[in-house]
C-alpha cells in the first residue's frame, strides 16, 4: 500500500532506534544498529536484563561491526546505547521501534497500543515476532499508523544475519526499500516477503521439513539419528550447524508442536502424524528435548548429546569467549618487514556459526601472552619488542573490547616478557622475562613492579647465552602460595625444567639468592606455558619440543601443593604444531591450546580428545578466556 499523504521518515542517527526487550535477541538487534553508528535505546522492565544487555553489547560489538559489507569507514564509532525501564521515555523521539518481547499475542497487542500512544507520528513500528503477523499484533491501530507497521524478523545475529521483512497488509511500500538499505548498512541481509505469510519465507521452508520428518518418524520409517545422518551427507557436513532432529530437540518439541498447529489450523492440514503424535508421544510425558532436564526428546538423554548441548550454549553466547594473541609472524602478514608491529589480539567465540576471530587490538610489537581479569573487566598482555634481541619489552592492558589501552610497564622496562597470569585477588599481573632470566609481578595500575626470581645476571654474557636460565611460562597456586615457571632450555634440546617458589621473596633474601626455589621436573623436551588447576592440584603445560614427547599438552598431579607425584605425569594430547599458549576451561572440562602453526584447539580433560576450533595462517602464542557468567 502506498499513501501519498504518508510521511516516510528518513533514517536518523540523531533520533534513536528503540528495542523493546533486552533478551537474547533484543540485545543482538541493539548491537546490529549500534555497530553502524545508530543511537539505540533499549527498554525492559528488568534492570538486570538491561545490565546484561549492556555488557553483551560492549563485549561483542566488534563482531557485529565486522559483518558489514557497506563502504562505511572501519573506524566508525558505535552508536550510543541508552537503557530505560519504561516504554514512554524510551520511544519519545524514536524513528524506528522494534519489539522483541515474548511470543504472547495479548502482551504484544497491548505493547503496540502503548507504542502508538507515546512514539512520534512518523515512527515506524516493527515486530520481531516469528509466530504472529503484524496485522494481528497492530490491527487495532489506526490506518495512519498501520502504514508504518510491519514485521522485521531477525534470526540470530551476528552468526545468522538474515532479516525478514513483511507487510501488515497496509504497510506503505516505500518503507521496505528504505529499511532494506538501513539493514544492509548494518551488515545484515534483508529479504522481503511480497505478501502476508504465516512463517514468512524461511520458517515455511523449515516447517515443511519438520512436518515431513515428524511424519517419517511417526510412521516408523526411520529414526532421528539416520535422518540427521542423511541430512548432513546431502546438505553439508559443517560441524557448527545442527541437523533437523537435533535442532527440534534444541528448540523444544512443545514449541515445535505449537508452531505446527498454527499451520494445521490455517491450512486445514491433518495433524495426526505431526502435532498430535508429538504431543502424545513426547510432550505429554515431558520429553520436550534439551530443556527436559534428562528426559530427552526425539533423541534419548545420553552423554553423547553433551557436545551438542555445549555447542548450542556457545551459539547462544553462553560458552567461553576467547582472547587470542597473534604474534604477527605468520603468512597473514604478507610484508615480512612489518612483522615487528603486526601483532594482534582477537576475540573469538568457538562454536558460533559463521563467526571468525575479530581483531580488537592491532599494531603490537611481537606480543607473546595474554590473560583476562573478570573483576577489573580488562585484558593484560606482554609485548616482546621489536625483536627478541632488543631490550624493549613492555606490558599493557585494555578493556574487554580493546579500548582504553594502558601501559603498565613501558618499552625497555623488561627484556622479553612472555606468558602473563592475573591474580584477581591481589590485582597483580605475574609474568616471565625470557632473555631477562627472571619472574616478575606488577599491580594492575603499573605500580609495585617487583622481580621475584632472577636466574642469571644480565651483565654476564655466559648467563645470557645459557637457555636453561630462560624463564617462559608461569602459573599460580594461590591456595598453597606458590608460583610455578618454566625454564625451557635450548630449542628441542631436552633440557627443559619446571620450578616453583613462594609468591613472595623470603624476608632478608633477594630474587637471585632466595632459598625456597624447588625443582619440579627436569629433562623435558622444551616446556613453554603453564596453567595450574587449584581445584584438583593439576599442573598443565605445553611443550614445543621434538616429537613424539614434544609438541604436546601435558599434566602432572601435585598433592596438596606440597609434593609432585612424578608417576602421574601424562601426555594429554600431542601432534600440535609448535604449541605455546593454553588456558583451562573448568566449566567446559577443556583446555584451549594455541600454536604457532595458526591453530586453536580444545582438548577434553577426560579423554584427551583434540579438536581444531580455528585455523588460519596466523601465528598464535597466547589464549585467554572469560566465561559467559563472568562477562555478564
Amino acid at each position: 500500500m502506498s499513501t501519498a499523504a504518508t510521511t516516510i521518515t528518513h533514517p536518523s542517527k540523531a533520533r534513536p532506534v528503540v528495542i523493546i526487550g533486552a533478551g537474547i535477541l533484543g540485545r543482538r538487534i541493539a548491537a546490529v544498529f549500534s555497530s553502524a553508528g545508530y543511537s539505540v535505546h533499549i527498554s525492559d522492565p528488568s534492570p538486570s536484563a538491561l545490565d546484561s544487555a549492556r555488557t553483551y553489547i560492549s563485549t561483542h560489538i566488534h563482531e557485529f561491526a565486522t559483518t558489514t559489507h557497506s563502504p562505511r569507514p572501519s573506524a566508525l564509532s558505535p552508536g550510543r546505547i541508552s537503557t530505560f525501564t519504561t516504554v514512554p521515555e524510551a520511544v519519545a523521539t524514536a524513528w524506528l521501534v522494534i519489539e522483541a518481547v515474548p511470543e504472547i499475542l495479548p502482551l504484544k497487542q497491548s505493547l503496540f497500543a502503548d507504542l502508538h500512544a507515546h512514539s512520534p507520528a512518523d515512527c515506524i513500528l516493527a515486530s520481531n515476532s516469528s509466530s504472529y503477523k503484524s496485522r494481528l499484533i497492530g490491527g487495532h491501530l489506526p490506518l495512519s499508523r498501520r502504514v508504518l507497521l510491519l514485521n522485521m524478523h531477525f534470526t540470530m545475529p551476528p552468526a545468522i544475519r538474515t532479516v525478514e521483512l513483511m507487510t501488515c497488509g497496509d504497510t506503505d511500500e516505500r518503507v521496505f526499500p528504505m529499511l532494506s538499505g538501513v539493514l544492509s548498512e548494518c551488515g545484515v541481509i534483508p529479504v522481503t516477503a511480497r505478501k502476508e505469510s504465516t512463517g514468512f519465507i524461511f520458517n515455511r521452508l523449515w516447517a515443511a521439513i519438520k512436518r515431513e520428518i515428524l511424519m517419517i518418524l511417526a510412521a516408523g520409517v526411520s529414526e532421528p539419528k539416520e535422518i540427521d545422518l542423511l541430512w548432513r551427507e546431502m546438505f553439508g557436513r559443517g560441524e557448527e550447524s545442527l541437523p533437523p532432529c537435533r535442532l527440534m530437540d534444541a528448540v523444544g518439541l512443545d514449541t515445535v508442536a505449537d508452531i505446527e498447529e498454527n499451520y494445521v489450523r490455517e491450512r486445514g492440514l491433518d495433524g495426526q502424524l505431526t502435532v498430535d503424535w508429538v504431543r502424545e508421544r513426547f510432550v505429554s510425558v515431558g520429553k520436550v528435548g534439551r530443556k527436559a532436564e534428562g528426559l530427552g526428546g526425539l533423541y534419548p538423554p545420553d552423554p553423547s548429546t553433551e557436545d551438542v548441548n555445549e555447542k548450542e550454549e556457545e551459539e547462544e553466547g553462553q560458552g567461553p569467549l576467547l582472547y587470542l594473541l597473534d604474534v604477527g609472524l605468520g603468512a597473514n602478514t604478507p610484508d615480512i618487514e612489518k612483522v615487528s608491529t603486526a601483532g594482534r589480539i582477537l576475540k573469538f567465540q568457538p562454536g558460533t556459526t559463521g563467526m571468525m576471530p575479530v581483531p580488537i587490538i592491532t599494531g603490537q610489537s611481537l606480543p607473546d601472552g595474554v590473560d583476562v581479569s573478570p573483576t577489573a573487566g580488562r585484558i593484560f598482555w606482554t609485548n616482546m619488542g621489536q625483536s627478541t634481541s632488543t631490550h624493549d619489552g613492555s606490558v599493557h592492558s585494555a578493556t574487554l573490547d580493546g579500548q582504553n589501552i594502558c601501559t603498565l610497564l613501558p618499552a625497555g622496562t623488561v627484556h622479553t616478557p612472555k606468558q602473563p597470569v592475573v591474580d584477581d585477588t591481589t590485582q597483580h599481573v605475574y609474568f616471565c622475562d625470557r632473555e631477562g632470566m627472571s619472574v616478575h609481578r606488577v599491580r594492575f595500575d603499573g605500580t609495585g613492579h617487583e622481580v621475584l626470581v632472577q636466574t642469571g645476571a644480565l651483565d654476564n654474557t655466559a648467563h645470557r647465552r645459557d637457555m636453561t636460565r630462560w624463564c617462559v611460562g608461569i602459573a599460580l597456586d594461590r591456595k598453597n602460595g606458590h608460583v610455578y615457571w618454566t625454564q625451557k632450555g635450548p630449542s628441542k634440546g631436552g633440557q627443559g625444567q619446571i620450578f616453583r617458589a613462594g609468591l613472595d621473596v623470603p624476608a632478608g633474601q633477594t630474587a637471585d639468592s632466595r632459598n625456597d626455589v624447588e625443582l619440579v621436573l627436569e629433562g623435558l623436551p622444551e616446556p613453554i606455558d603453564l596453567e595450574f588447576d587449584e581445584e584438583d592440584g593439576m599442573l598443565y603445560w605445553t611443550d614445543r619440543g621434538e616429537h613424539p614427547w614434544g609438541c604436546s599438552l601435558n599434566r602432572i598431579k601435585v598433592v596438596g601443593g606440597l609434593k609432585v607425584v612424578v608417576k602421574s605425569r601424562e601426555i594429554l594430547a600431542r601432534h600440535f604444531n609448535e604449541p605455546i599458549g593454553l588456558k583451562l576451561d573448568r566449566k567446559g572440562r577443556k583446555v584451549y591450546v594455541a600454536d604457532l602453526g595458526g591453530s586453536v584447539y580444545w582438548v577434553d580433560l577426560q579423554n584427551g580428545e583434540k579438536k581444531v576450533v580455528w585455523r588460519d595462517e596466523g601465528c598464535y602464542t597466547g589464549v585467554a578466556l572469560i566465561s559467559a557468567g563472568e562477562r555478564e
